[in-house]
């Protein structure tokens, strides 16, 4: 199969809520005395968007500035405010100006690439692109992580013709994609089973001389289980196995769905026993995975063989499986 040859082959080597954020939104920042000793990133999310939902671009910049300070950075709640409504958008130009003032370095740059990923979030793409286009004229710290979000979006929505376009716009940008951003767009072409562009993707990241990882075996998984190419699946499986790459339960799932999608019940069970013995977490999940699959196509007797063996293996088994297996016996009798 061409996609595993284009794969260079390593070595094996609420109300209390709502009262904190109303004491915290004026337009002075809280005295240092009014911080708990130890705040952490999800009170400053609460204050920030306290601050975001007021307007209070003051205390917003100050808060912004104070958390980097206090090793709480932002996450995926920072501009929560920010919603996909106009009385919302509108203040993103007042945001951005207030961003601009932040402290230089991380502080600042790590700020927008949270817009960004907000703004994505909320399928705001053009808006992130806006976002992105202030931070090259201003020299605001661009780089690949800054896109990874803007091209998640739209290889989820399929759009890979905009997704090219933001990769030829990285490169002019000074900002070369990264085995992430390639990730996203072989992720995409495999799940739709379009497995010719995905060669080419593979193509380039060999030519940029990029390594597989962990996401690109598991997008070259799913791809060849798309097309019924289970077997090369499993080749691939094998391949990371042998490189010391660490293996995702999605992984895993594919191939466990391509061989029952195909009736081969006892070829699963012997490639997820095949594949077990080097994660515990893994082998619960994959095991369970499958045994909840054979219960749902009432293979009780293959399900009864999985549940057992993983009894033998002292694999936990899940309250929710034991119950879905014993209603499924019970409404057979």
């Amino acid at each position: 199969m061409f996609l595993l040859r284009k794969i260079p082959h390593k070595p094996q080597n609420s109300k209390a809520i709502l009262t904190v954020a109303a004491r915290f939104c004026t337009t002075q920042i809280p005295t240092v005395n009014s911080f708990p000793d130890e705040p952490t990133a999800a009170y400053y999310d609460l204050l920030v968007n306290a601050a975001g939902e007021s307007r209070d671009f003051t205390n917003l910049q100050c808060l912004l500035n104070k958390r980097v300070k206090d090793h709480c950075f932002n996450t995926a709640n920072t501009f929560k405010f920010i919603t996909n409504t106009d009385a919302s958008l509108s203040v993103l130009p007042d945001l951005s100006r207030t961003l601009a003032r932040l402290d230089k370095g991380f502080t600042r740059k790590s700020a927008y690439d949270s817009l960004i990923s907000r703004l994505c979030k909320l399928g705001l793409v053009e808006e992130a692109l806006r976002v992105v286009d202030l931070m090259a004229r201003e020299d605001f710290g661009l780089n690949a992580c800054t896109f990874h979000p803007i091209l998640n979006v739209l290889t989820k929505k399929g759009k890979m013709e905009e997704a090219w376009r933001v990769v030829e716009l990285m490169r002019k940008s000074g900002a070369p994609p990264d085995l992430t951003c390639y990730n996203y767009l072989l992720m995409a072409y495999c799940f739709s089973g379009d497995l010719d562009p995905a060669a080419g993707v593979l193509c380039t990241m060999e030519e940029e001389g990029m390594k597989a990882d962990t996401r690109t075996y598991d997008a070259l998984v799913l791809g060849a289980c798309k097309v019924g190419q289970v077997e090369g699946a499993m080749v691939l499986l094998r391949r990371m196995v042998d490189d010391g790459v660490p293996v995702l339960l999605s992984t895993h799932v594919y191939v466990i769905d391509s061989l029952l999608g195909r009736g081969f019940y006892a070829e699963a069970v012997k490639f997820v026993r095949g594949f077990s013995g080097k994660d515990t977490w893994l082998d619960k999940e994959s095991f369970g995975s499958l045994a909840k699959r054979l219960i749902k196509l009432e293979r009780l007797g293959e399900a009864k063989e999985v549940l057992d063996e993983m009894r033998e293996r002292g694999l936990v088994i899940g309250d929710k499986l034991k119950d879905y297996y014993e209603s499924k016996i019970t409404n057979n009798k």
